[in-house]
């Protein structure tokens, strides 16, 4: 342990947690569906990538940053809305099977479009932020990485409060909690499902936006979906503090497995790693951290 550099361990530890905090903010987008729903929203992938490719392919034609996000964010809640209204609501009460595959047929829907209205070619995203060192008392974390955590952990938080205090976020809170007796004190459920959608669909933009300055706005991008599927596994599929502990989990330990053990398997293990973590913690916790709901359901 004398010869062990901490120096560059806590290197590695902190770039896997503002890997996670993205991780988390990604998750996020698929439990604010599932917690007033029921659905898990594969299309949400989709939905990141339609507006990483619209924001860039505004940008590129001259339209201001602020502007260009304006528009995106309005067609992204609109296809949020479109989408549950049109699909998913007439779909309600049905097995959780047919709703995960009409959101599967949804995905490749939008990426469909995406591709007819913004061609198939790759773009790179400038956010104005380098993604050069930055020496923390010795530790070297990219500045982009720090910015990026930055900008997800605000949108957590400000979500966490929107949900918390607003009355919309306690009507959230009510259906989550049971949807009947929401409808029973007189909640309107299409105002609230619009509302979780559009906020989806603001989560999937700035995830968009961030992943697609970390690795080019194409058509892989909404593959990120991915691996938000370890993040709740871990934390519970209708948990959001879930989410970010199994986000900030999920991105130490597969930095950390690819550094320390990944020579033991022929490296390349990250991109693997997390689904080896969710199925042994599904073996021992199918639920997740805190997914209390789960385990009253059964």
């Amino acid at each position: 342990m004398a010869d062990f550099d901490w120096l560059f361990f806590m290197e590695i530890l902190v770039g896997g947690l503002l890997s996670g905090v993205m991780y988390s903010l990604v998750a996020i987008g698929f439990v604010l569906i599932y917690k007033t729903s029921g659905v898990l929203n594969f299309a949400q992938g989709a939905m990141l990538l339609f507006a990483a490719l619209t924001f860039v392919c505004l940008t590129e034609r001259g339209i201001s940053f602020p502007l260009a996000f304006a528009i995106t964010f309005a067609i992204i809640v609109v296809i949020g809305i479109a989408v549950e209204r049109t699909v998913l609501r007439p779909l309600t009460n049905k097995p959780p099977i047919t709703l995960f595959m009409a959101t599967l047929g949804l995905s490749y829907i939008i990426e469909g479009a995406a591709q007819l209205i913004w061609g198939t070619q790759v773009h790179s995203l400038d956010l104005g932020i380098e993604d050069v060192p930055f020496d923390v008392g010795g530790v070297y974390i990219s500045q982009f990485d720090i910015f990026a955590a930055v900008v997800a952990a605000s949108m957590v938080l400000l979500l966490s409060v929107f949900f918390r205090y607003t009355r919309i976020g306690l009507g959230f809170r009510a259906v989550a909690d049971d949807q009947f007796a929401a409808l029973a004190v007189g909640l309107r459920l299409p105002w609230i499902w619009a509302t979780v959608w559009a906020t989806a669909g603001l989560v999937a933009l700035v995830a968009g936006l961030l992943w697609g300055a970390r690795v080019g706005v194409q058509f892989s991008l909404s593959l990120i979906v991915l691996k938000a599927l370890p993040v709740l596994v871990l934390g519970g599929f209708d948990s959001i503090l879930g989410a970010i502990l199994g986000g900030l989990l999920i991105g130490a330990s597969e930095k950390l497995a690819e550094v320390y053990i990944g020579g033991y398997f022929g490296g390349g293990i990250e991109g693997w790693f997390a689904y080896v973590i969710a199925l042994a913690f599904l073996l021992v916790r199918p639920s997740g951290l805190f997914g209390q709901k789960l385990l009253e359901r059964v």
